[in-house]
């Protein structure tokens, strides 16, 4: 059995190896030298005193039409400044200036948020999930809350932690009519008397 094994793996290797390779590598490097790479004018610095037709400062964007790429040039692969468009394409138009667009920073956990004093959470969208992982910090594993404009205010049922959401995105859908609406199943906290809250 073992003799059929490595005759076999014997005679496939032997006929992989005769095969006559139709390109080698070391030619893939000499055909690569003998291309001459020029810089392209649309990929000058914007340092350079040139507009680049691919950065568009922050400050000049108005709408999402402004938030359209030039495309790549036929024949060439596209980069992701080249094909990307809309939040990602301000994402990345802004990590290339310095502005961080989203503010991916932590939330503060150097307090414990209580409801005079919340922990301010800022969403662009309807609904913001955020993990409480307890004050002193790590002092329960991570636990997750949901926050929504109805109900704007989370706290960690652990260590009571109180997170807010601030929405700053835009005042309205215009995709929204109405009949996709997320119901809010009902918590012990909807049967608690007003003045108890």
């Amino acid at each position: 059995m073992l003799a059929r094994r490595s005759a076999l793996t014997l005679s496939r290797r032997i006929a992989i190896s005769n095969l006559p390779a139709s390109r080698g590598f070391l030619n893939f490097f000499s055909r690569k030298k003998e291309q001459t790479t020029e810089p392209k004018e649309t990929e000058a610095a914007p340092f350079s005193g040139q507009k680049s037709r691919l950065l568009t400062p922050l400050e000049e964007i108005k709408s999402l039409d402004d938030l359209l790429p030039p495309g790549a040039e036929p024949g060439t692969v596209p980069t992701d400044l080249e094909q990307s468009t809309g939040l990602e394409r301000l994402e990345i138009l802004g990590k290339m200036q310095g502005v961080d667009i989203f503010d991916m920073s932590p939330l503060d956990s150097s307090r414990k948020g209580t409801l005079d004093n919340p922990i301010m959470v800022k969403s662009f969208g309807d609904e913001q999930y955020a993990g409480c992982t307890g004050y002193p910090v790590d002092s329960h594993v991570v636990i997750w809350l949901t926050m929504s404009r109805e109900r704007p205010i989370g706290r960690c049922p652990e260590c009571g932690n109180v997170l807010k959401m601030e929405y700053i995105g835009p005042p309205d859908d215009p995709h929204d009519d109405g009949h996709h609406k997320y119901v809010e199943p009902k918590t012990f906290a909807d049967y608690v008397r007003p003045e108890y809250r």
